[in-house]
């Protein structure tokens, strides 16, 4: 459970609530809950705190180690979901390498995140179907079914789906750092 895997992670880093709170200008009251396995945080709250930590946020989901050669059923994906992005996540790859593999989806004028944001690995984006605007660095770049596009996620970017159409996507990220 992912409360539980918080909570391993903070305290193996030494960290108490109220210091983890003040990192992620988060409630300790949240992030309390989040630990008890009270409450399902959104995507921006496990971001916040993924970042805190210094993990990659499909970490806090990852349950043993993975076998050198792993298969993941389509219907065993992990699934991670923003009520306030319209956008869902679906972990393709079992997240124990170098390498993150997710299938994006991203529904009618939502984004995949309030905010451009940045962290410290490398993206690659291909559209499945539909349309995705990918703005990073402060460019705009639309890309149709069957384009991609790389960038280096350290800088600032998201993802906008301007159409009227939900968009699929498959998005690879190294290192785990979504």
């Amino acid at each position: 459970m992912v409360g539980n895997r918080i909570r391993e992670f903070r305290t193996s880093r030494g960290l108490t609530l109220t210091r983890l709170a003040e990192v992620t200008g988060l409630s300790t009251g949240l992030i309390s809950q989040v630990e008890r396995n009270i409450t399902d945080p959104s995507l921006e709250t496990l971001r916040k705190i993924a970042q805190a930590l210094n993990v990659p946020l499909f970490d806090l989901f990852r349950e043993e180690e993975q076998a050198a050669v792993a298969v993941v059923r389509a219907e065993r994906r992990m699934l991670v979901g923003s009520p306030h992005s319209q956008a869902t996540y679906a972990r393709v790859s079992p997240g124990s390498g170098r390498l993150e593999l997710l299938e994006g989806r991203l529904e009618p004028g939502g984004v995949s995140s309030d905010e451009p944001w940045s962290h410290p690995s490398e993206e690659c984006v291909v559209v499945l179907e539909g349309q995705l605007t990918v703005e990073a660095g402060g460019e705009i770049r639309d890309l149709d079914q069957g384009d991609s596009c790389y960038f280096d996620s350290r800088l600032p970017h998201r993802y906008v789906n301007g159409s009227d159409a939900p968009v699929r996507f498959l998005l690879a990220v190294t290192p785990p750092s979504f």
